[in-house]
């Protein structure tokens, strides 16, 4: 034994002290059985706490909490907290190992219970104000530029909507009540409204928004409701999830967009519904294309064609089979690339839209020629005689898409920058890449920012013009300001 101090008031411990408390300690915590003992400020500065605490992940706050040197020598036993918590042993070990809890009201009731100061946390206590600090924002959007106060006010707008239709809570947590078929129809009403915003905006500026959207709904599921309104809410919970994913996944919140698609995609089965699997399974080939991970991205969409079977419509067939040639392309066989666009062209013009689920309206002309703009410049990066179709293809692109699809327009811009680097037409590639460096400046897209940035492999040939030269520079300035 050495000399030691209580963690709990620093008083020096006698030698043969083993219980890790001073004697008055000791017996001012008697009753911590029955409930968690009042800790100082300085507790949540332990640095394993504030690590479980950066991770957003409650479960490991609480293991934590429990290990923390202020309880003694000695962790509180897991059965101990579990029933302060109302929970089993068993289930308190598998919220402290398993993934992070989305219940806002169970994170609420235990964040309380602890003590936990509201500075700490990553969400809003029942009677506390949001936090004013908007980090999420912060890192997504660019520096000194960031979205307009009017696309601010249209999102405090379609929030106003959904709280006022008992959708979502303000610093309150939503009422429970018994759901009906006008819920589910204002549910999939806001959806929409928030993708009209992504398409426009980027989903830097609202995942906070639709990501807080979709943690509301998914608890509506534990609410009273006809048996017969299960399936329709469970597929409007996977959708809201499928949403968040994507605006993470836009806004570079890789692991927050993975999270969102495994939730849709678990609601998803659980309400039968096989093409909303696929168009999650979809979104999340996105993100894999996009991290450059085009080996895992095609098994993915090859596996979710496969299990589409008699459920796959023309819409989903085309979807799959472009960004299968995407990933095709990208790994080196162009001539099986080319085969399969034609395979979703051939797809896409049997579309009936009447005949397709609601949420497949993004998928028009535009989205698959962009396809084909994609795996034309991939191409033409090998044989430059592709580059002039590759330049081709993306003028198409953009022409085809409405005026409402901000970001498809200029994403597809980058790519009709490359190609024109690609087709040896640099004076025109500069124009559109000026254009492209001020639109994705007004965008809260990093994954704009990241494709802007990335036109750096493709002007290497004409680097020695002054004026490509300045473009690399101010795309360099880009990439440090995305960091």
């Amino acid at each position: 034994m050495t000399h030691a101090n209580c963690p709990r008031c620093g008083g020096r411990l006698a030698r043969d002290n083993d219980s890790g408390r001073r004697t008055p300690c000791h017996a001012a915590e008697r009753d911590r059985l029955s409930a968690p003992p009042v800790v100082p400020a300085t507790f949540w500065e332990h640095e394993p706490v504030r690590r479980a605490l950066a991770e957003r992940h409650l479960g490991r706050v609480i293991r934590a909490y429990r290990c923390h040197p202020y309880h003694g020598r000695v962790a509180l036993p897991q059965t101990v907290v579990a029933g302060w918590l109302g929970i089993t042993q068993a289930q308190l070990s598998r919220v402290e190992n398993g993934p992070p809890l989305v219940h806002l009201d169970r994170l609420a009731h235990w964040a309380q219970l602890l003590g936990i100061p509201a500075s700490c946390l990553w969400f809003a206590l029942p009677g506390q104000p949001q936090r004013s600090t908007d980090s999420l924002r912060a890192s997504t959007a660019p520096q000194g530029a960031g979205p307009d106060e009017g696309r601010r006010a249209l999102l405090a707008g379609i929030a106003a909507v959904a709280a006022g239709a008992g959708l979502l809570g303000g610093t309150e947590l939503v009422q429970r009540r018994r759901i009906g078929t006008a819920d589910i129809a204002r549910l999939n009403a806001v959806l929409e409204l928030y993708r009209s915003v992504d398409r426009e905006s980027g989903g830097g500026l609202l995942y906070r928004e639709v990501a807080r959207f979709a943690e509301s709904v998914y608890r509506m599921l534990d609410w009273s409701h006809p048996t017969g309104l299960n399936p329709p809410l469970v597929e409007a919970v996977a959708t809201a999830r499928q949403l968040a994913g994507w605006t993470a996944l836009d806004a570079g919140r890789h692991d927050d967009a993975q999270r969102h698609f495994v939730a849709g995609e678990r609601a998803a089965l659980a309400a039968g519904n096989v093409p909303l699997v696929a168009m999650i399974r979809y979104a999340q080939a996105k993100q894999l294309q996009h991290l450059r991970h085009n080996r895992d991205a095609l098994a993915t969409l090859q596996l979710t064609h496969a299990q589409l079977g008699s459920h796959a419509t023309p819409a989903a067939k085309a979807l799959l089979w472009g960004a299968e040639a995407a990933s095709i392309a990208a790994l080196g066989d162009h001539q099986s690339a080319v085969r399969i666009l034609g395979k979703a062209s051939d797809q896409f013009e049997r579309i009936n839209k009447e005949r397709e689920p609601a949420w497949m309206g993004f998928y028009d002309r535009g989205e698959l020629l962009a396809q084909y703009g994609r795996v034309y410049r991939d191409m033409a990066r090998y044989d430059s005689k592709h580059a002039s179709e590759a330049v081709r293809w993306g003028r198409d692109a953009i022409a085809a898409f409405g005026a409402a699809n901000v970001r498809s327009t200029v994403l597809n811009e980058v790519g009709l920058c490359s190609a024109l680097f690609l087709a040896d037409e640099p004076e025109q590639a500069l124009a559109v890449g000026a254009r492209v460096l001020e639109q994705a400046q007004t965008m809260s897209s990093k994954r704009v920012v990241d494709r802007v940035v990335n036109l750096r492999r493709d002007l290497a040939r004409h680097r020695q013009l002054p004026e490509v030269g300045a473009f690399e520079r101010a795309l360099t300035v880009q990439a440090a300001t995305a960091a």
